[in-house]
């Protein structure tokens, strides 16, 4: 009941938030924007997405391969389009994680050593995320374009860094920062514990690991930018390069909040915030969203495919 009550919280959000965005714009427009779209410029954003997947495989691969884990790229590359179809089509965020951590815990042997793979990537993959946003934020200052609450941006950046580079350095950190856990004198609770520790050990003993994952990171945040800077192009919005690259990162870090159903009006009143701060069109800030979330939800339908092939083989 708890579970379906939250559905129900987010739903409403999401229905109240695409109400009050949706009517404020001209509909006929955001309709003619639409059917407008050029093709050719679609089917390049679309590439650029699955580009952007094919990295994703790749920075996962090289995480694990530092944990000594080993699994083909196939079936990586598999598991990442299962999990973006469950990200898509689930009312959650978090989804798509449990996919890919039943996907190698068993080649890990510990669901715990999968969870801290899958957990790292997601926070380098967050930090790479407000990086590019804090850089598309500082290259608009630098030609005249203030973007609200930039500051922030450097500060969550720096603050991620400081928190997560003692417990890299100096992995006897987790165990103490878990100690209260201890207490409970439960076995299992030791056995997961000290493999944590465990884990971030054997990544310190591969900092090439870490610096090629993260880098990874950084080409998917920015393939991210492209890959609405193209949706744009095809809806002819626009959307200028340096608007966008502060504008895609921080609508997907606001979308990661549970607030709505799969960041559902959140996303759209974050692209009407920005657009009608810079004084775009508000019909072409809703097209973009919706159109480009149209496309990724097309798109994950492969992993909807692969998924059930799994359950009939």
């Amino acid at each position: 009941m708890n579970s379906l009550a939250k559905v129900l919280v987010r739903l409403l959000v999401s229905a109240v938030l695409l109400y009050f965005v949706l009517r404020s714009i001209d509909l006929a427009a955001l309709w003619q924007r639409v059917q407008g779209m050029n093709p050719a410029w679609i089917a390049l954003a679309l590439g650029s997405f699955v580009f952007m997947q094919a990295v994703s495989v790749w920075r996962w691969h090289r995480l694990l391969r530092a944990q000594h884990i080993d699994i083909t790229s196939r079936a990586l590359t598999e598991s990442i389009w299962v999990s973006l179809f469950f990200n898509n089509f689930l009312p959650s965020n978090i989804g798509g994680d449990v996919v890919r951590i039943a996907d190698t815990a068993s080649a890990a042997g510990s669901k715990t050593l999968a969870t801290t793979v899958v957990l790292v990537d997601r926070v380098l993959g967050l930090t790479a995320l407000i990086i590019v946003a804090s850089f598309g934020a500082f290259a608009a200052s630098l030609v005249g374009i203030n973007v609200p609450g930039a500051r922030w941006l450097w500060i969550v950046a720096a603050t991620g860094v400081a928190l997560a580079m003692p417990v890299i350095v100096i992995p006897k950190l987790t165990t103490y920062l878990l100690r209260p856990l201890r207490l409970l004198r439960k076995p299992w609770v030791d056995e997961r514990v000290q493999r944590l520790e465990d884990a971030i050990i054997r990544f310190r003993e591969a900092p090439s690991a870490l610096v090629g994952a993260f880098a990874g990171a950084l080409v998917v945040q920015v393939t991210m930018v492209a890959f609405y800077l193209l949706t744009a192009q095809g809806l002819a919005v626009p959307l200028p390069i340096l608007l966008g690259a502060v504008l895609i990162p921080v609508s997907l870090a606001v979308q990661m909040a549970p607030l709505s159903i799969n960041g559902f009006g959140v996303r759209e009143a974050v692209f009407a915030f920005f657009f009608r701060r810079f004084g775009l069109p508000i019909d072409a800030a809703v097209a973009l969203s919706l159109v480009s979330t149209g496309l990724v939800m097309g798109l994950s339908l492969a992993g909807g495919y692969m998924f059930l092939r799994r359950r009939w083989a």
